[in-house]
């Protein structure tokens, strides 16, 4: 396990954490935490194999939570200083004093186990802010520049974006943490001009963001190499390829898209403040309501779908979250019924009683972004589990007569209940008698969420497992920034509804 940044150890997060709970304490807190977090981000960008941008960023601040007469409270600075603390401690009971009269029902948080003064590393082996900037842009241009030799492309857009997330937590329970998580996205885009048609063509790779470090550029987790050398053929035969005719298709989705599909319409609709309706101002609210736990068939037999806070390299893989809850692995869908729900410990505590099993501790889903917000109930890792003996990729293709095989994501669209959606791709590959017979354009697929997961008929084997996922899942007001994993196998589904995206749009 890598060790903690030394930098990041030598801030006096104990003494700062001692003097805000204390002073929590002493205005008559039921509980207090506090957070001590720095986040470096650095980006590169290049044009065409040329540097077009480059930034290295960083965020250091310190976080005070009180409940207070079952209040929520919050308050948050810069100054690192025990008067600074105490001070935060003091604007966070004031917080919830003044907030009592808007609060409906006392905030109580499930009980969790003492952690005292444990750390925890992500799984990395080379952190990139080590690695000189020459090498980090020398490694991306050569690889651009392969693209740009190569016929039909004609630019190459290249990015890095790399974050190293230093935590420390303490309560007044007892907890004390120290967390470390890097994480890296790189990623590069072919464009074929059309210059006598007046239309481009674009494809990127469909290497996933990872909680992996440098080693993962130079071939440990990927084959970038393999990548891009494949690139420019497939784009210049999606570029070439006829529109898809609108009508049903068995499908075979790679998990380059399944990973989206996965996340907007299980890993946002059982979150169970969603569920509960804390977003309908905002990003919306969940078909999937607590009444239908235990009932609700999400999908067909096939479909197990866990969260999970512990995967290794996963995005959102933590030792321990932003309440001091250990990380876990939970079942979300079971044989196709819906089982559980991702939890903070206040929605595990509120709503024991109805969760049953499903209840009373929370699951380790609470995060915030940086010192500067509340913790929220955020997504752990949602997976569909690949089958033990599942089929391999060309097994599934192979049971197809008539359908299209499905990779790479691009747009998507879904209602604020997080029941009817479509999404388009990259890549599809039309499948006729069981073989890949070339590309097809302007494709989409489109369902309700459950009706997409009842045609599931067969997931591949853990041979075709994939973790994919973004940096950027995005949530609650003030908004706030997550990274998250969806790992998933292919998977073959009967009979779903094709949009040709070009006529729908009017072209």
């Amino acid at each position: 396990m890598p060790d903690v940044d030394s930098s990041f150890l030598a801030m006096p997060a104990r003494g700062l954490a001692g003097a805000a709970l204390e002073r929590a304490q002493e205005l008559g807190a039921e509980h207090a935490d506090f957070r001590l977090e720095r986040t470096r981000t650095g980006r590169l960008r290049l044009r065409d194999g040329h540097l077009d941008s480059t930034s290295d960023s960083e965020d250091v601040g310190l976080a005070v939570r009180v409940v207070h007469d079952g209040t929520w409270g919050f308050a948050s600075g810069i100054a690192r200083t025990a008067e600074a603390a105490k001070a935060l401690a003091e604007q966070a009971v004031a917080t919830a004093k003044v907030s009592r009269v808007l609060s409906s029902q006392p905030v109580e948080l499930a009980p969790e186990q003492v952690y005292d003064d444990v750390t925890w590393v992500s799984a990395y082996d080379i952190d990139p802010f080590d690695v000189p900037d020459a090498e980090r842009i020398a490694r991306l241009a050569d690889l651009s520049e392969r693209l740009l030799a190569a016929d039909g492309v004609d630019h190459v857009d290249a990015s890095l974006m790399q974050v190293r997330e230093n935590k420390f937590y303490a309560d007044t329970s007892g907890t004390m943490t120290t967390q470390q998580r890097v994480r890296l996205h790189p990623e590069f885009t072919a464009v074929n001009v059309d210059r006598g048609a007046g239309t481009f063509s674009s494809m990127r790779t469909l290497a996933p963001p990872v909680g992996r470090g440098w080693e993962y550029l130079i071939g440990t987790g990927w084959d970038f190499d393999a990548e891009i050398a494949e690139l420019p053929g497939l784009l210049m035969e999606h570029a070439k390829a006829p529109s898809v005719e609108p009508g049903r298709y068995d499908l075979v989705i790679d998990p380059s898209n399944l990973w989206l599909t996965i996340h907007e319409s299980i890993g946002h609709a059982t979150e169970l403040d969603r569920a509960l309706g804390y977003e309908a101002a905002y990003a919306g609210t969940s078909f999937a309501t607590i009444d239908k736990l235990g009932s609700l068939q999400y999908g067909s037999g096939v479909m197990n779908v866990t969260g999970d806070r512990t995967v290794e390299h996963g995005l959102a893989t933590v030792g321990y979250d932003d309440e001091g809850v250990l990380g876990q692995q939970f079942d979300i869908v079971r044989d196709g019924v819906l089982v559980g729900y991702q939890l903070n410990r206040q929605m595990a505590q509120a709503n024991a009683a109805a969760l049953g099993e499903a209840g009373g501790r929370s699951n380790g889903c609470a995060y915030a972004d940086s010192s500067g917000h509340i913790q929220l109930q955020r997504m752990a890792n949602v997976t569909l589990q690949p089958a033990e003996n599942g089929p391999s990729l060309d097994e599934l293709i192979g049971e197809v007569e008539r359908g299209i095989l499905i990779k790479g994501d691009r747009s998507w669209s879904i209602d604020m209940q997080r029941f009817n959606f479509q999404f388009t791709g990259q890549q599809f590959h039309r499948i006729e008698n069981g073989r890949i017979v070339g590309q097809l354009s302007d494709v989409a697929y489109q369902a309700t969420t459950t009706d997409f997961w009842g045609a599931m008929e067969a997931v591949g084997g853990p041979q075709t497992f994939v973790l994919g996922g973004a940096f950027n899942c995005g949530k609650g007001q003030p908004g706030q920034i997550a990274a998250v994993s969806h790992g998933c196998p292919a998977a073959l589904f009967r009979g779903i509804n094709i949009l040709n995206t070009k006529s729908e749009g009017g072209r």
